[in-house]
């Protein structure tokens, strides 16, 4: 189990000895997190203790710090997460952000913006804006923002070790309709930022899934129908992203994508990338390289 410290009310030090204090055995999660902690063993429950219900720490997957960590969100800025419940990504934005700016967190599904709200509530979070839309309708709503994250609705097959029944429950027709919305929602991402922002213009894409159609099959649809690039994600986690799969043949830039994988990395497969907006014109040709 990991949870990541909420440094807008407490130190990690400061939460790891009042944990320890409690009969909860830590250490820190990893060097590339200064947030995070792991939970060995633990006397009571991680879920009611004080510093919980304080909103000291939440319960997080390692895994979904990372798109946080790639989009490096500054104070003041505007950003979007495109699909935001039940909150721990938006709560850390929060906190890099040192609830400063604006956060507008939207969720197509108006039951889960209520953990949202409260989980926001909880950690002090006063930054945020939540919104209930489709996420292909944001660009008609909100336009010009400096950052968005998008960690997509996918088919979640990187959580097999945790929930081995997805083996079965998932298909190839599945994975294609997500495919096609998360091609859509990507788009829409794209279309909100602003590509002059002087200190933004990039979007995270993120799944929890380690297939091809659902990750570097759908930045590549980007790449062909709008003006941005793939950059560095700042983050030294996982792998490079696939460059060539079955029919699939994607530019080196691809490399530049990250992969996670549960029996390499010892945490949830994922997957992420950062692309900068380059202009606000859409490519109106069927393929583009580079």
């Amino acid at each position: 189990m990991v949870i990541r410290t909420n440094t807008l009310k407490v130190k990690r030090r400061d939460l790891a000895k009042a944990l320890i204090g409690r009969g909860v055995s830590l250490e820190p999660l990893a060097e590339w997190s200064k947030v995070g902690l792991k939970v060995n063993d633990s006397k009571v429950p991680i879920g009611a203790t004080p510093e919980y219900l304080a909103g000291h720490y939440i319960l997080q997957s390692p895994s979904s710090f990372l798109p946080v960590i790639a989009l490096c969100p500054q104070p003041d800025e505007v950003v979007i997460d495109m699909a935001a419940a039940p909150g721990g990504k938006t709560t850390y934005m929060a906190q890099l952000m040192k609830n400063k700016g604006t956060i507008i967190a939207n969720d197509s599904q108006k039951a889960r913006t209520k953990a949202l709200y409260a989980n926001c509530q909880r950690l002090g979070v006063s930054n945020v804006i939540i919104s209930n839309y489709d996420g292909r309708k944001l660009p008609s709503i909100v336009k010009n923002v400096d950052r968005v994250l998008l960690d997509s609705p996918c088919s979640g097959l990187g959580l097999i070790s945790r929930d081995p029944s997805m083996k079965t429950q998932k298909n190839f027709k599945e994975i294609s309709k997500l495919s096609a919305l998360q091609k859509e929602l990507l788009l829409a991402g794209i279309d909100c930022v602003n590509p002059h922002s002087k200190t933004g213009g990039y979007i995270v894409y993120s799944t929890c899934s380690v297939t091809v159609e659902e990750n570097e099959a759908v930045i590549n649809y980007a790449l062909n129908h709008r003006y941005v690039k793939i950059v560095e994600t700042g983050v030294q986690v996982g792998v490079s992203g696939v460059i060539a799969y079955k029919k699939y043949r994607f530019p080196a830039s691809m490399k530049l994508a990250r992969r996670v994988y549960p029996h390499v990395h010892n945490m949830d497969g994922f997957f992420f990338c950062k692309l900068k907006k380059l202009s606000l014109i859409h490519i109106c040709r069927c393929r583009r390289r580079g």
